[in-house]
């Protein structure tokens, strides 16, 4: 915007040598006549001066935290769940700003804390509860709120029943941490007979444990990698689901998959946590064009599930945050991808994750959206120089979240015959 310069006009002074060379060519009268309009206007342009200072831009501009909130929070009685402020809205300084967190009816056990709300919900907590976010800023003027429901569930839901699972995955998967932790909670009384289905089964995975889970891997790579000369390693393999077809190409193929590495069984319930490598080096000014190309090849690969696997439930996780200190990623990349360039990036990916999975058309095709970016706090559940891959904190938190999701989903009966 055009500001008006902060000098005052030059003294009439100045302006009356300015004229003296027009007098010299015998133009004396037209200067008289000429002199009271440039009195007049440098008079009003001091008042413009004066009365008009610049808007600063900071405050030309309409503030957007673009909250975010999923259609639905599962939690199960007797177990944290957690909301964490920095995770919801997109801000640098998400500490300025005042949270509040109202649920109706109210919980039992529920506390706000200065960085998360947190509840841990009774017995009597079991059904579905309205939650309003409020974001003020310190005067206490409202600058955003979001409803949800929070669907707290029973911690027996699911007895007894027996359930297959598969998880495929990128390197937050491959360091096996979080379907450890998974396991061991559905190992708890009151839980589902699971089974895990999954070719890698890492030296750290606990007994039983087994996924599709490889660093740096995309839904790109699950779709179409094939290697005719694999070393053994994640790093020169094919992708678990592709194979050489009988005209010599590789080509998708999950019957293949279920037949030989799965005994011919189906998995009731596939949990998908892909994202951060499909988008991580998007333009954080435009990552739209990144997110659709990663949404393409993900479409590609629930699309061969829904038909290898019609009665199985494809739970979706959204893309959790990464670190909360600039100095991780200054660790990591040496400047190139800085911690708000990514947060940027991720935060749009959440917006359009929401959007495309958490609809009742979504529902209708068997998927469902697994809101794991809430819980993480991207502080304590990092360590001090990793950028997007959490401490032992932030992955039993996330599967925790992945655990409420599944509890959630058997006692609405979406799971199995």
């Amino acid at each position: 915007m055009f500001q008006v310069p902060v000098d005052r006009p030059a003294p009439l002074r100045s302006c009356r040598l300015t004229c003296l060379p027009a007098v010299s060519r015998g133009l004396l009268p037209l200067a008289f006549l000429l002199l009271p309009l440039m009195l007049t206007a440098l008079s009003a342009a001091e008042t413009a001066t004066e009365a008009k200072p610049a808007k600063p831009a900071a405050t030309a501009e309409k503030l957007d935290l673009r909250l975010t909130l999923p259609p639905v929070i599962d939690a199960v009685a007797g177990l944290e769940t957690r909301i964490v402020y920095d995770n919801i809205i997109l801000s640098e300084e998400a500490g300025k700003y005042r949270y509040e967190v109202k649920c109706e009816p109210e919980l039992g056990g529920q506390s706000a804390e200065e960085r998360w709300w947190k509840a841990v919900p009774v017995p009597g907590d079991v059904g579905r509860h309205k939650l309003t976010v409020q974001v003020l800023d310190e005067a206490g003027k409202q600058l955003a709120q979001s409803s949800c429901v929070l669907n707290v569930v029973p911690a027996d839901a699911g007895k007894g029943k027996p359930v297959r699972l598969l998880i495929v995955g990128d390197s937050l998967t491959h360091a096996t941490i979080w379907p450890n932790e998974l396991a061991r909670l559905l190992s708890e009384p009151g839980n589902p007979q699971w089974t895990m289905l999954g070719t890698h089964r890492p030296s750290s995975a606990a007994e039983g444990v087994a996924h599709e889970g490889y660093g740096g891997w995309t839904w790109s790579r699950f779709v179409s990698q094939y290697e005719p000369n694999p070393d053994g390693t994640y790093r020169k393999r094919s992708s678990p689901f592709v194979y050489l077809g009988e005209d010599g190409k590789p080509a998708l193929d999950l019957a293949r998959y279920f037949r030989e590495e799965c005994d011919g069984n189906r998995p009731d319930v596939v949990v998908f946590l892909l994202g951060i490598n499909d988008c991580f080096g998007a333009d954080p000014q435009d990552p739209d064009p990144r997110i659709d190309g990663m949404f393409e090849h993900a479409d590609t690969l629930l699309k061969a599930f829904r038909k290898e696997a019609p009665q199985a439930l494809l739970g979706i996780c959204v893309t959790p945050p990464g670190n909360s200190r600039e100095s991780a990623f200054e660790s990591n990349y040496n400047g190139r991808y800085p911690r708000w360039g990514w947060k940027r990036i991720q935060h749009r990916l959440v917006e359009r994750q929401l959007a495309l999975f958490g609809t009742e058309d979504a529902a209708g095709k068997r998927l469902s959206l697994v809101p794991i970016e809430l819980g993480v706090d991207p502080q304590d559940g990092y360590p001090d120089n990793n950028s997007v891959h959490p401490n032992a904190t932030g992955y039993r938190r996330i599967a925790t979240d992945i655990y409420a999701w599944l509890k959630a989903r058997l006692a609405a009966g979406e799971i199995g015959e």
